[in-house]
């Protein structure tokens, strides 16, 4: 089983869309980080990605990106094996 963490907020619509797409790909379970709950978080997810947007995904530790990424790696035929690691 893959190990998904988001950082996200509850109203973004790319991170609804990331959720969809990794739950498609079979994603039971995904840890996902709120920064609109929980402010503090939007910091430690700048310093571990250097980015400021959301989503921001990591998948058995590896950052992914964002859902642009997500979807690129996906149509690559990346996100299956990566998943799968």
């Amino acid at each position: 089983m893959s190990n998904v963490t988001m950082y996200c907020t509850a109203v973004c619509p790319y991170c609804i869309r990331a959720e969809m797409l990794l739950k498609q790909r079979g994603v039971a379970e995904i840890e996902k980080i709120r920064v609109d709950s929980h402010p503090e978080q939007r910091a430690v997810m700048m310093e571990r990605t250097g980015r400021r947007t959301v989503p921001q995904i990591y998948i058995n530790g590896t950052h992914v990106g964002g859902y642009d990424d997500l979807a690129a790696l996906d149509r690559a035929n990346g996100l299956i094996p990566l998943l799968n690691s």
